[in-house]
């Protein structure tokens, strides 16, 4: 069969009847097969199903001209609920945890035509930056299986990477889509927070938490939005704004575009590979007709500590929930309901999620607050005035999506601080809810990808999508593929 690795792809080869829905399925199912035992990017495989669902799909010809996302299939993030299918938010205390229910997104995408694969392998409870804190092993990058393929939602990234799927779901608490998406050369994009309902989302900091979607080019993230956005009923921060027509915005260019760059964020910290990608990819943004204007983001600077202590805060209270007694894993080895507690908490959580939960309850606790938690949030507010301030000159936010390429297996596991800068340059999209998209902009000489982010207005992912669209197709970045998996 023919190689089928976007969305206009296999839709297309379906209705001409030079694919079926099964042979797309079993072509994805059988490269998982072949290329994930050196990724790790799937903890589960839904090969069963999805080869039902697939043969639903060949059978049920007058839907066709209904369903955008035809025979497509779609790798789920393990966070994101799936019913009656393993779900551990790469966690032990839920390794054997089969939600009762669908999240709102994966009802979406299967009414939509598309066909769930299999779980992929995240940090636990979406909590880092490498998938290194998966309790399942962590997960390799393609382009190179001795270094990280970015986090939390590495193993989405790593799976589209390799083509072992074409589309696949992330969540994006700070980076989380964006960040591992750079480190593996994919486009990610992160709506607007409520423009995609996180009904069915393993809460990690809800006031952050945002689903997201990987995908080997800007029209296919634009194709899955649609898919996927709307109000819900089931999430009552999930927006009632009408959902534009995102495929047909991406028409249009970047002719008259104002894009504006925080230059003095840029100012330290930065590999020079880096720094000179991003300048490239300023450079075609200007001959595709876009104006660069240097913008001031102030409060930028204190990103990321402010997102480390919202994200804490609101970690520990929802991991609250993980106690042994409603689901997920409990001890064998308590006498009382207080050992219960304690000892499944201790043997089912990681290392990082206890780091987290413990700083998130330090800075909830009496005396503590109004220093840090309320303080974080009043930055935090100042923030979202900058970029307001920002946008009433500019109609985009430029920067690199992460410092650095991606970095060797184990080299900042015990590094905790050298970690969470690898998220400098997003979490402020998480902070302020604003919409975010990184684009593969090159490589370093060694053949790691680098990306270019690009930070929209609320809710105005048609700018957003049609301007990464214009990069995307000025420089050709997102057809390159990592060396052939055996």
């Amino acid at each position: 069969m023919e190689s089928l690795e976007r969305i206009s792809d296999i839709t297309g080869a379906i209705r001409s009847g030079r694919a079926s829905a099964v042979e797309v399925v079993t072509a994805a199912l059988d490269r998982i097969a072949q290329a994930d035992r050196r990724v790790n990017a799937f903890l589960t495989v839904t090969r069963e199903s999805a080869l039902e669902r697939a043969a639903e799909l060949d059978s049920d010809r007058a839907r066709w001209p209904q369903l955008p996302l035809l025979g497509v299939p779609v790798a789920i993030k393990d966070n994101i609920c799936t019913r009656r299918t393993r779900t551990t938010a790469g966690s032990k205390i839920l390794d054997r945890y089969e939600p009762p229910y669908d999240a709102t997104v994966i009802e979406r995408l299967v009414a939509a035509g598309a066909v769930p694969i299999g779980k992929t392998n995240c940090d636990e409870f979406a909590m880092g930056s490498s998938t290194e804190n998966s309790a399942f092993g962590p997960t390799r990058n393609p382009w190179a299986f001795d270094r990280i393929p970015g986090g939390s939602s590495g193993g989405s990234a790593a799976a589209v990477a390799a083509r072992m799927a074409p589309v696949a779901l992330g969540s994006d608490t700070g980076g989380s889509v964006r960040q591992p998406a750079a480190m593996c050369g994919v486009v990610g994009l992160k709506p607007t927070y409520g423009r995609v309902s996180r009904y069915g989302l393993i809460a990690f900091a809800s006031s952050l938490d945002q689903i997201g979607t990987f995908s080997t080019s800007v029209a296919d993230a634009a194709a899955t939005l649609q898919a996927i956005a709307g109000a819900d009923a089931h999430d009552a921060t999930c927006a009632a704004d009408a959902v534009p027509d995102y495929p047909a915005s991406l028409a249009g260019g970047a002719r008259g575009i104002r894009i504006g760059v925080p230059w003095t964020l840029l100012a330290d910290g930065l590999d020079p590979p880096v720094l000179e990608a991003f300048r490239r990819a300023l450079d075609v943004m200007q001959s595709a007709g876009a104006t660069i204007a240097e913008v001031a983001l102030p409060h930028s600077v204190h990103a990321v500590a402010v997102y480390y202590l919202v994200a804490t805060a609101e970690a520990s209270s929802n991991l609250a929930r993980f106690d042994g007694v409603r689901y997920g894993y409990r001890t064998p080895r308590a006498d009382t309901l207080g050992q219960m507690y304690d000892r499944t908490r201790d043997e089912g959580f990681g290392a990082e999620v206890k780091r987290r939960v413990m700083l998130g309850t330090y800075v909830l606790s009496a005396g503590y607050y109004d220093a840090y938690y309320l303080k974080a949030q009043q930055v935090r507010t100042l923030m979202r005035r900058d970029y307001d301030a920002a946008f009433r000159g500019v109609d985009l936010i430029a920067t690199p999506t992460v410092p650095t390429p991606a970095f060797r297996l184990g080299e900042r596991i015990d590094d905790p601080l050298q970690m969470y800068l690898a998220d400098v340059f997003t979490v402020a999209a998480n902070l302020t809810g604003l919409p975010a998209i990184s684009v593969p902009c090159g490589f370093t000489t060694d053949r790691l990808p680098l990306g270019f982010q690009l930070t929209g207005r609320a809710m105005d992912e048609p700018t957003l999508l049609r301007v990464a669209d214009a990069y995307e197709q000025a420089t050709g970045f997102t057809r390159e593929k990592p060396i052939p998996l055996t």
